[in-house]
């Protein structure tokens, strides 16, 4: 059964990296969002097996922390995974203290661990 995941505020070209990543390991659906406003629509209206978050938005540069931390503070949205991309250890600490899964950055999609973290929510 195919897995349904949201890519939030990424430019196009990391779009498309993420979601190619993601479809060559995973049966997966990959939508797309771009701030807090669509983000959440899209989580009210469908049923998604993981968010994954940049640190910063593409649309206007504020923090992707934002919209992660109104999704674990929403009794309705916070059992959803989250992970943050973002290459930064700090962001990725923070994300985690916040309710976030381990998450990875850009520079990092060929790692091993990145497969492994994914494969964690998403199952193989």
């Amino acid at each position: 059964m195919s897995k349904r995941v949201l890519d939030v505020g990424q430019c196009n070209p990391d779009h498309a990296s993420l979601s190619s990543f993601l479809k060559s390991h995973f049966d997966v659906e990959v939508d797309r969002s771009h701030q807090m406003e669509d983000t959440l629509d899209k989580l009210r209206a469908n049923s998604y097996d993981l968010v994954m978050i940049n640190r910063k938005l593409d649309a206007d540069y504020s923090d992707g922390m934002a919209i992660l931390k109104t999704i674990k503070e929403d009794e309705e949205l916070k059992s959803v995974a989250v992970v943050l991309i973002s290459n930064y250890s700090d962001a990725q600490e923070r994300a985690v203290s916040a309710g976030a899964a381990p998450g990875f950055g850009k520079a990092e999609l060929r790692d091993p661990s990145t497969l492994e973290k994914v494969s964690a929510i998403l199952g193989s």
